[in-house]
């Protein structure tokens, strides 16, 4: 990880045009040069007021209006996006960035080398923020926890995660980290049997409620944000205080 300065690389032009397929990417790089991101998904919801030209969402991006765009570099995701979309684009002549994310640090080494070695942007006070608050030593477990991301069929937080990850470094312990699937399939009685001492419901990307989700366990439960414990960019500092 590179411990640089928070400066351009002397060596990266500038980029100007900059489209990202990732929600949590365009979010924080939004923060640094909002100006020069030309387009993202329908899921990238934050900043609110970000107006950019539109792709589709992160699964079915429109090629032909990311062409169009003629972005200096697009920015992808291995878990959210397509590697048909990205040999795609590539196949078109287009820069594609690919990010992998599966941990705190690796979200906050991703920022490093995109801004540093990529897009030639100065590092925003956030991302040594971060750093700082996600790179310590793992603190003791305090509650054993479960994170449903889907109902009918039920779907779960299983290993192998950035939110697995991050609820480990609360001093959460995720139930179903040992799972062979990052995602698993399961039961109601299958999450019980697992013995958590909450189930936390987010809402996203399935809309968990007061009134859609609590009613379905007879352990404790608490509605939580999603961005907090899936997304990774400025939520990360207000993430620190769950």
């Amino acid at each position: 990880m590179s411990d640089r300065p928070s400066t351009p690389h002397d060596t990266v032009h500038p980029a100007c045009r900059v489209v990202s397929l990732v929600p949590s990417i365009t979010e924080g790089l939004a923060t640094v040069r909002r100006q020069a991101i030309v387009g993202a998904t329908d899921w990238c919801t934050h900043p609110a007021d970000l107006d950019v030209t539109r792709v589709r969402g992160t699964k079915n991006p429109d090629l032909a209006a990311i062409r169009a765009l003629e972005p200096d570099v697009v920015i992808a995701n291995k878990e959210e996006n397509r590697e048909l979309d990205v040999r795609r684009l590539r196949d078109s002549g287009i820069r594609v960035e690919v990010t992998e994310i599966e941990t705190v640090p690796q979200a906050i080494a991703a920022y490093e080398h995109l801004l540093d070695d990529v897009l030639g942007w100065p590092r925003p006070e956030w991302l040594a923020r971060a750093r700082e608050l996600w790179t310590g030593p793992l603190p003791p477990i305090t509650r054993r926890v479960v994170v449903p991301v889907w109902r009918d069929p039920w779907m779960v937080v299983g290993s192998r995660t950035f939110t697995g990850d991050l609820l480990r470094r609360l001093g959460w312990a995720n139930v179903f980290e040992d799972h062979e699937q990052r995602y698993p399939h399961v039961t109601v009685e299958e999450i019980e049997d697992a013995g958590p001492d909450v189930v936390l419901l987010p809402d996203e990307p399935y809309v968990f409620t007061a009134d859609d989700g609590p009613e379905a366990f007879s352990v404790p439960t608490e509605l939580v944000s999603g961005r907090l414990i899936t997304w990774y960019g400025p939520s990360l500092i207000e993430a620190a205080e769950l």
